[in-house]
């Protein structure tokens, strides 16, 4: 019995994720921020002790503050859908969420599994962050795959048998993936701060868009 001596692979129904480190926006976004976590905070006034809990803010649509890391947002989602294979020709993409959060200082914080319903990309910026708090965990999306999956090797190493990434951030990192990807938070022990905005684009066809406008 004879072997084929090349055995070329092709990777076919990637998910993408990709990160980037723009810090410019660190010091003033927390500051914008400190107002919408305190008023979150003052909502849940009625708990004695904040282990596990997470507080978001209210959407920052529409407040000029965060408008330049909103543009930033929308025209690198942009980018990244062309740079994926889609045509936005029809479309255009808008901004569905966007909002501010932050951990427990005295831990517990976290998210369960889940993924953005009715989006087409999403993201995060982290604020506060660093190699003591949270991390972002990214699950394979295929549920097929997932069913059938043997022991990997060697868990440590990011291979085709892997079924899960993790992300190191640090204030200033930025991640964008399809809305799709299943994603968590790690429990946050509270040694240090963990904030982040977080964000969803949808992109919607133009057509629909001049019906409501004509309206």
């Amino acid at each position: 019995m004879t072997f084929p001596l090349n055995v070329h692979l092709e990777n076919y129904f990637q998910c993408p994720i990709w990160y980037a480190d723009c810090p410019s926006f660190v010091s003033e976004l927390n500051k914008y921020s400190d107002p919408y976590i305190k008023k979150s905070k003052q909502n849940k006034k009625n708990i004695k002790n904040d282990i596990g809990e997470v507080f978001h803010s209210t959407t920052l649509i529409g407040d000029n503050n965060f408008v330049d890391l909103q543009s930033y947002v929308l025209k690198t989602c942009n980018n990244l859908l062309n740079e994926m294979g889609f045509d936005l020709t029809n479309y255009q993409l808008f901004l569905t969420e966007f909002w501010v959060q932050e951990f427990a200082k005295k831990g517990g914080g976290h998210h369960s599994l889940h993924t953005h319903w009715n989006g087409h990309m999403s993201g995060f910026y982290f604020l506060k962050a660093s190699k003591k708090t949270s991390t972002p965990v990214f699950e394979d999306p295929r549920p097929g795959n997932l069913m059938n999956l043997l022991p990997q090797k060697d868990n440590t190493k990011v291979t085709h048998a892997s079924s899960q990434i993790v992300y190191d951030v640090k204030p200033g990192r930025m991640i964008f993936f399809p809305s799709y990807l299943p994603h968590q938070y790690t429990v946050d022990l509270g040694k240090e701060p963990f904030r982040f905005i977080h964000w969803n684009c949808q992109a919607i066809p133009k057509g629909v868009i001049n019906v409501f406008q004509k309206k």
